[in-house]
């Protein structure tokens, strides 16, 4: 089970194509619609990687910009959200590796927000509050490509599939992700949330 379920008011994947038929066809309205279907989840997307809220927005411009400047050669199998996470992710990568004058792998630690929504399936209250804020703080320490993997498939619902193609790797690949981003975050969660497991289902082996 994933640990997170899709929030009410995303588009459906046929009304999402006829949007960007008609974008294709340069409907303002259209564009405008897809624009505000993905906005917000894209800026959140982003401003996992990215603390500067300036970049953050000039990077889902940029990301947008891309997106329709290219409409022609999207394809209608995939979903728009999944395209734009591609460019955002490509995006973010150039802009930290810049800065960080670094090759390999980046400690998003240091330069992710820590303010981070956690999973909604867990119930309002103080003590959920809590456990959401342990873990995704969590998730900041994990390499790019596990803390990728891990708000692409539980945040955003995407399959291993769908996440290879954004981060440019074979299925598999995601799946060994997944499967070491869970272990690091129970290594570093379960002196303080041992008692928690059966409700953080974040963490279960399930891809």
């Amino acid at each position: 089970m994933r640990g997170m379920s899709d929030p009410p008011g995303r588009l459906g994947h046929d009304e999402e194509r006829v949007l960007i038929e008609r974008a294709k066809r340069g409907c303002e309205d259209a564009a405008r619609r897809l624009v505000d279907a993905h906005k917000d989840r894209l800026f959140a997307f982003v401003g996992r990687f990215i603390r500067d809220y300036h970049e953050v927005e000039d990077i889902c411009q940029e990301a947008f910009r891309r997106a329709f400047a290219n409409l022609d050669r999207f394809s209608a199998e995939y979903r728009f959200s999944t395209w734009l996470f591609t460019i955002g992710y490509r995006l973010c990568l150039n802009l930290l590796r810049r800065k960080q004058a670094v090759s390999g792998e980046l400690d998003f630690a240091t330069v992710a927000s820590s303010q981070v929504e956690g999973p909604d399936e867990v119930a309002d209250s103080e003590e959920a509050a809590r456990l959401k804020i342990l873990v995704w703080q969590a998730v900041e320490g994990l390499t790019e490509t596990q803390k990728a993997s891990v708000m692409l498939f539980y945040r955003e619902g995407l399959s291993c599939q769908e996440i290879g193609g954004v981060l440019h790797m074979p299925t598999a690949t995601v799946k060994s992700h997944l499967h070491r981003a869970r272990q690091r975050l129970k290594e570093k969660l379960e002196p303080v949330l041992a008692e928690d497991w059966s409700r953080l289902g974040l963490l279960s082996d399930s891809a």
